[in-house]
Order: structure tokens, then sequence, then C-alpha cells
């Protein structure tokens, strides 16, 4: 048997996959764009076009898959919000057909993304964090006694709705108020929008936006995120109000979590974390605000230290190091 992991990253903007070592080294990767309005035999197509260019061998270590949710977990029937032609579809198991006799593993990905934080970026050695994606949507993954924390469904760390405004803006998920429905690149766009903002020409290429971390897409026209961003950094107003008002709803929300978990580190990635001192200065300031509790106060908030690679890194994890990231028996 190969000591190699296939590690499968699925997003809305790309398919990736790759080749990990026992030591978390990605040493052969292959991505594509996901096909959009495709149905599901066009997708799962794509996915093994992928998976035939990476050539993979036939002895495995395992099989470690990342994908948007929701889904039944661990089963890994796979609904993702941005792919219409996936719904109830069972990638788990088509894997699984595919490469019989190895362990084939499914979570979210951006508890993969967490994961991988912990494992080999900038969470390693916390015994007590909060990994978070920050992009066109806001997701994480909670690690507490160094493991990750499940939950019911698979869905524990799901930050994205803890409500930090009740009278706020309507989410996605049918709420009012959640970080996902301030915080997220498109949301806070629009909101800028709707205050007068005017995108500048502060970004001659923003068509090529780095996302969740290190996929590049195309965002289209330009009233983006990225944009907004550097509006920001040039002392656009509105732009600026906008970034602090995305930075002070994380900080809220992060420090709901670390009130209630215990935290010593939040790692934050995504595209929207490359913002840098724009969105975690205002972050800082309102985390402050609301961990007045001696043990509230010690915790640090980072930027993920990974790049391009991180959710392979994060789904090989799950066979790589399943004592820690995989329940057992699942």
């Amino acid at each position: 048997m190969s000591d190699l992991t296939l590690a499968v990253d699925i997003g809305g903007t790309k398919f990736a996959a790759g080749l990990v070592e026992p030591d978390g080294q990605v040493v052969a990767a292959e991505r594509v764009a996901t096909p959009q309005g495709a149905d599901a035999e066009t997708l799962w197509g794509t996915l093994t076009a992928l998976l035939d260019r990476l050539d993979v061998p036939a002895a495995l270590a395992g099989v470690g898959i990342g994908c948007g949710g929701p889904m039944t977990w661990p089963e890994g029937e796979v609904s993702p919000l941005n792919m219409g032609g996936w719904r109830g579809f069972p990638l788990r198991a088509r894997l699984a057909a595919r490469f019989p006799g190895v362990p084939v593993r499914i979570h979210n990905d951006a508890i993969c993304l967490a994961v991988a934080e912990h494992w080999r970026g900038a969470g390693r050695g916390s015994a007590a964090m909060l990994g978070m994606v920050v992009s066109t949507g806001v997701g994480g993954g909670l690690i507490l006694g160094g493991r990750l924390i499940d939950g019911g469904t698979g869905n524990a760390g799901h930050i994205g709705h803890v409500v930090v405004d009740p009278e706020g803006p309507p989410c996605g998920c049918g709420g009012n108020g959640c970080l996902e429905a301030i915080a997220r690149g498109p949301g806070l766009a629009a909101w800028a929008l709707a205050q007068g903002w005017s995108p500048g020409d502060a970004v001659t290429e923003g068509d090529l936006y780095r996302d969740a971390p290190g996929a590049l897409y195309r965002e289209e026209g330009t009233a983006t995120a990225r944009r907004l961003a550097a509006d920001a950094a040039a002392g656009d107003p509105i732009a600026l109000a906008a970034m602090a008002r995305a930075g002070r709803a994380l900080g809220i929300a992060i420090a709901s979590a670390v009130n209630l978990c215990d935290l010593d580190l939040v790692t934050v990635g995504g595209g929207l974390s490359q913002a840098g001192d724009l969105l975690f200065r205002p972050l800082e300031e309102a985390l402050r605000e609301h961990t007045r509790m001696g043990f509230a106060g010690r915790v640090r908030v980072v930027p993920a230290a990974l790049g391009q690679d991180a959710g392979l890194v994060g789904a090989a994890a799950l066979v790589i190091a399943g004592g820690n990231y995989w329940s057992p028996g699942l």
C-alpha cells in the first residue's frame, strides 16, 4: 500500500485534487474550474477527469474530501449551495466505489481548512482554536482538546450563523443578522453600494480575486469585495466604514466563541482576510470590548498561514491524522 493520500477539494469555483505525503506535503496537484450550471453527472465527470490527469497510484493510504455544504455527514451525500446540479449527490460513495479497500472520509470544506491550519499551519500546537474562512461565505471549524469537534451533525464551528445583530440584514439561512450576512464579501460590497459607494480605479485587475485560501476565481463587475478593500486602503470613507463594519461583526462573533469555548487562538483565512489591518484592527477592537473575563483575554487572532493547498492538506488530514480529526468508527 502506498503512503500517499488522495485529497479532493470541491468548491463552487474550482475542483482540486492532490496527492499528499504523511507529513502533509502536497507532492502533486491538479485544478479545474467548476462547471457552472452543470448537472450531476457533468460535475462528476469533471471530477473523474481531474483525477485521471493526476495519475493516482493504484494503492493509496486513503481518500480525504472537503466539500461545500450542506451535506449528510459522515455519509457524504452533498448538496452544495453553489452547485445546483448536486442535490443529495452520493459523493463519498462514488469515490469509495472508485477507490475500494481504503478509508474514504469527507467533511465540510471550511472545516477542512480549519483542520489544515491546526495540523500544519498557524494553529500548530494549539489545544483550543477556531479556524475561520471569510470570503463569499463565512465558515469555520472548532478544535478543542487538540481534536476536531464535529457536533451532532458535523456542523460544529459554523460561526457564520452566530447572530451579531438581531436587527441586521437577512441571511441566506433564513435568519437575520448572522455574521455571514454582514461580513461575507458580496454582502459587504452590496452594503457599501447602498451607502453610496462608487467603485474607484484602485484595482485595475479587479476580476481576479484570491478565495479561501488561494483559489483564484473571477469576480464579475467592479463592485467587488476586492475593489472595496482597495478603495478602503486608498482612503474612501464608505469603503473604510464597510471594512470596519465587517471587522466589528467578526470581533463580536469571535468573542462569543471565545467566551463559550475558552479558545486560545483563532485563525482567519479567505479572500476578505487579505484586507489586513483594514479588517483586523476593528476586529481586535470589538473582540477586546467583549472578552473582559480573564481567561478570554488571552485569545490571539491571526491570519491563516497556509496558501493554495490548504483545502487539500485539511482533507488529507482526515485520513493521515484521523486520530485527531476523524471520529472513531465513522
